[in-house]
Formats: structure tokens, sequence, C-alpha cells
């Protein structure tokens, strides 16, 4: 377990760039936050780390959103989901199981289908030590 406090967005831009810039092809990293917490400034430091240039946005509507680059980008967002049955159509086990690197927002909606070897990525806020404090925990 690793455990990470940041201060500012950049910082927690940083920690996704880096631990993109370690991640491994077929690797899945679970992201859990409230709402605000940070998941998408994350994410686009997570892009960033593989290579990736263009912009990143929470892929809400789509479910998921492919980015190409040496390691593509799977970046999921769970968050609509109500029955992990509806990721069958998309076909998530071709992601989840492929050349690339997943990111999975809101996997906790989702939590029977990830694999056991998937890394999780807690994000909190803590008001008490600054608007702007995140604490990130990788399980």
């Amino acid at each position: 377990m690793s455990v990470y406090e940041t201060t500012n967005e950049r910082e927690t831009f940083e920690i996704g760039y880096k631990i993109a810039q370690n991640s491994l092809p077929g690797e899945i990293y679970c992201l859990i936050g409230d709402l605000g917490v940070g998941k998408t400034v994350f994410s686009k430091g997570f892009a960033e780390g593989l290579g990736i240039t263009e912009s990143i946005t929470s892929p809400t509507f789509t479910i998921v959103q492919e980015y190409d680059a040496e390691k593509p980008l799977y970046h999921f967002d769970m968050y609509r989901i109500e029955d992990p049955d509806e990721l069958e159509m998309i076909g998530y086990e071709e992601y989840f199981y492929g050349k690339g690197v997943c990111l999975v927002e809101w996997a906790n909606n989702v939590e029977n289908v990830i694999p056991h070897e998937a890394k999780w990525i807690y994000i909190e806020k803590d008001l008490e030590k600054g608007f702007d404090y995140r604490k990130i925990t990788i399980k």
C-alpha cells in the first residue's frame, strides 16, 4: 500500500502521471472517490504519463473512451452503471484483458467484474487540512 498527500491539482496530476509511467499493458487501475474529489485531474495526469496528448474528459455517457498511445488507455466511468451486465454489451473483457491500460472510475459499482489483481486508488478530501488537500491511497 502507498499513500500520497497532495495540496493542489498539479500534485494530484503528477501522482497520476508517475503511476501511469510505471504501468504495464493489461493492468487495471480502479479510481474511487466522491464527486469533485479530483478523479478527472488524476486521470488527465495518468493519460499524459502514457504519452496521450489529446484532451481527457470523464466518459460518463459513453462508459469507455479509448486513447491511442504506445500503451493504449481505456478510460471507463462506471458511475451510471446500474447492472454489471451492461458491461457485456460493450465487451469490457476485451479491454480488461487487452494490450492497453484500464483506468476505471467508480469501479466500486461493478466490483464483482474487476479482476483480483487490479490496483485500487482511493482519493479523499480532508477539509480540515485545506480545501485542495487530497489523500491518495493505492492498494
